[in-house]
């Protein structure tokens, strides 16, 4: 007898079409399709991707684990926040990419120092290793609630000046150039996956083990020297990182293998 489309699948056959419905509701939830309206109701999310109601619940259960949504019984399924996006096109800090919205980007100063350059860092910023710097740690927050931990160094000619400036309310890109007068040039980044320890889960309110988004972030002047060291952790239920990517295109090897044969 043929199952019907509420009939159980099998986890191997049903994987794919969870996996491809699953990506195509997270980018639409991310992007802002649904905004405070309730998704489509599971019979007609599952006419629309000729799925089975089975396979549709088990994409929103996946969801709802990664925290994107919520089912309230008799209402319907809810997003539960948007993800803000940093685009990586441009250098810019946090405050400058959401300066135009509402409330704006707040941050608290945990840490203002002047240390001793650790190895790793003294060669970042080109340093004599054990020369001042400054340890800079910021919880920063949107809307109230905290989005990132920044542990930033910077050579103590440029340090030393950023203590006496604004560094609760305005971006380090902006107070390093129209503060100090030094312009910026290029940064160097280096993205992976990390979870969250007790410690940085209790500065950004999450639990431990969360996900995040860990970013070195290494900060140049306009001349090429560098001057910010960042470590960034950002919670990878609210932060997503964006950037549009141009292919070069490549010699087709075909033309100049046929090219050194003709030679």
């Amino acid at each position: 007898m043929k199952p019907t489309t509420d009939d159980p699948v099998p986890a191997g056959r049903r994987s794919g079409p969870v996996r491809r419905i699953r990506d195509v509701l997270r980018t639409r939830i991310l992007e802002g399709v649904y905004g405070r309206e309730p998704l489509p109701p599971e019979t007609a999310l599952a006419l629309e991707f000729g799925a089975s109601r089975n396979i549709i619940r088990e994409v929103l259960s996946l969801l709802r684990d990664e925290g994107l949504i919520t089912r309230i019984q008799g209402s319907g399924t809810f997003v539960v926040a948007g993800r803000l996006v940093h685009g990586l096109d441009r250098l810019r800090g946090l405050a400058e990419t959401f300066g135009s919205r509402q409330p704006r980007v707040t941050n608290a100063v945990v840490l203002a120092e002047i240390v001793p350059a650790v190895p790793l860092v003294a060669e970042r910023l080109q340093v004599e290793a054990g020369s001042p710097v400054l340890c800079l740690e910021r919880v920063r927050s949107f809307d109230g609630e905290p989005v990132t931990l920044d542990a930033s160094y910077f050579p103590a000619d440029i340090g030393e000046p950023l203590l006496d400036l604004d560094l609760e309310n305005r971006d380090i890109f902006e107070l390093i150039e129209c503060e100090l007068g030094l312009p910026l040039g290029a940064a160097r980044l280096r993205i992976e996956a990390m979870v969250a320890d007790r410690v940085v889960a209790g500065m950004l309110r999450i639990r431990p083990g969360s996900p995040l988004l860990f970013v070195e972030r290494l900060t140049h002047a306009d001349g090429g020297r560098p001057v910010d060291l960042e470590f960034l952790r950002y919670r990878g239920d609210r932060m997503t990182l964006a950037s549009w990517l141009e292919r070069t295109p490549l010699a087709n090897p075909f033309t100049s293998r046929h090219d050194t044969e003709s030679d």
